[in-house]
């Protein structure tokens, strides 16, 4: 398997695995209706994402390039985010509904939407926030092609 791909996996599911068992512990003390205690997903994207690049990296040796580790990185994200609204699809549409429903009447009371727009928010979040932690981290793990210049 390609070693891009592997990493992608092993990391993705880690940070899927981590929001799952983040937001089933906030239900546990009835804590998930709570939109600001969703900042805490994006310290675990950005913790998952960071780590698989620098495991790809330190794997990869000298074939380590920049659009290697953007690739590792949005597919980390990428699968995370799948896992994640797939989790939650099960969660609101089959475990708690009345979850759903308040949200939607909490959250989205005059425009009459359904509860897609739920998942469809919950995808664009997790994959907007990978492709920013991709790029910003990248920054930190490329080669620099700097001339270094002695004082």
């Amino acid at each position: 398997m390609n070693l891009s791909l592997s990493v992608a996996l092993k990391y993705g599911f880690y940070i899927a695995l981590s929001l799952i068992a983040y937001f089933l512990i906030l239900r546990l003390f009835d804590l998930h209706e709570n939109p600001w205690l969703r900042i805490l997903n994006g310290a675990f994207m950005c913790l998952g994402i960071y780590h698989a690049i620098k495991y790809f990296k330190l794997t990869a040796g000298d074939d380590f390039s920049y659009i290697n580790g953007v690739k590792t990185a949005l597919l980390t994200g990428f699968l995370a985010t799948l896992v994640f609204t797939i989790f939650m699809a099960i969660y609101m549409f089959h475990l708690d509904v009345p979850f759903t429903e308040n949200l939607l009447n909490t959250w989205f009371n005059d425009y009459e939407v359904g509860a897609n727009i739920l998942l469809f928010i919950i995808f664009i979040e997790g994959i907007s926030s990978t492709l920013v932690l991709s790029l910003a981290f990248m920054q930190l793990f490329k080669r620099s092609y700097n001339i270094p210049q002695n004082p």
